[in-house]
């Protein structure tokens, strides 16, 4: 084992151009602050759904939303690591699938939110 790979990945490889570690973090905190209006958005469905005749669609909605803010802020970590990780030994960014899994799981959210509103 080489002594490099014995090394954190942070001191591995050369120091990236600071201006690209900041630009990751921004996206880091981009994603930490959607999570956080998704967080929001579920407890208003959640206050919303306590003072409705039929509450179990717009609390389960809300409850979904936890859920997808729990594995984004996760994510949103590990990607903004392996950008990082990959600056410092001068490869590629990593692909993520993870944008085109959240505006699909959003929008199939939207549109159940748009259904509970149309039924009332």
């Amino acid at each position: 084992m080489a002594i490099e790979d014995r090394k954190p990945w942070y001191e591995q490889g050369e120091n990236p151009d600071y201006r690209f570690s900041l630009a990751n973090e921004r996206t880091f905190l981009a994603w930490i602050r959607t999570t956080l209006a998704l967080i929001a958005t579920a407890v208003v469905l959640d206050q919303i759904g306590l003072h409705s005749p039929d509450s179990s669609l717009i609390r389960r909605l809300g409850v979904v939303l936890c859920l997808i803010a729990l594995a984004l802020s996760a994510r949103s970590y590990f990607r903004w690591r392996a950008n990082e990780i990959a600056m410092r030994h001068g490869r590629a960014l990593p692909i993520s699938k993870v944008n085109a899994a959240v505006g699909i799981s959003v929008s199939l959210i939207a549109a159940c939110t748009i259904y509970w509103i149309v039924q009332r």
